[in-house]
């Protein structure tokens, strides 16, 4: 089984100015534009080890949720996903077209600090999109891809930025989880085995 979580970000040419090095005695200058055109990212990263799945789509909807799973699942066909998710309206969507070896398990609401996907777009934004005009919507998307290849490319920093501790430590036998709890003993909690320990990936 491999655990995963899901998300998308909004990416476009209104820029965001952030602090940046320089020199002594040198205030840096930087463009600032507000222009509404915007492309998303879907991402969905498995931390024990890293790997990155990533597409750039024009819209955010139930169709492009369902070409973005089937691309998670293509890439994956050998094994069972358990995919994490907020409670977008996209992820509710009758529509949606799921694949068969995945599940979909919602994230408390208003709870993105629980999602490590959004540790990579903050990634992506600072080193790739800080302080920076583009020209055009192709512009952006070019250098979104750009970025995505690169964080696919490199598992270590991807697993380094998503390993939350709470994902990563914990391991328990999958024959002591039956859905989503671990079996309770008779009598009340077995105090030497943590209930916490459902979201590693044992194979």
């Amino acid at each position: 089984m491999r655990v995963m979580f899901q998300d998308e970000a909004r990416f476009g040419r209104i820029n965001d100015p952030r602090r940046c090095w320089a020199p002594r005695v040198f205030r840096p200058e930087v463009g600032m534009q507000i222009v509404r055109e915007y492309t998303y990212a879907f991402g969905a990263v498995s931390p024990p080890d890293g790997a990155l799945d990533t597409l750039v789509l024009p819209v955010v909807n139930a169709e492009a949720m369902s070409i973005f799973w089937a691309e998670v699942a293509r890439r994956h066909p050998e094994e069972f996903i358990l995919m994490f998710l907020d409670g977008a309206g996209w992820h509710r969507a009758n529509s949606l077209v799921i694949p068969e070896n995945m599940r979909l398990e919602a994230l408390p609401p208003y709870s993105p600090q629980l999602n490590p996907m959004e540790h990579i777009w903050d990634e992506v934004r600072e080193k790739w999109f800080a302080n920076e005009v583009f020209d055009s919507l192709d512009d952006v998307e070019d250098r979104l891809v750009e970025a995505l290849v690169a964080l696919e490319g490199n598992e270590d920093l991807a697993a380094s930025t998503t390993g939350f501790d709470w994902i990563i430590i914990p391991r328990c036998n999958q024959k002591d989880i039956i859905g989503r709890n671990l079996l309770r003993p008779k009598g009340g909690r077995d105090k030497s085995r943590p209930y916490n320990c459902c979201l590693s990936t044992a194979t």
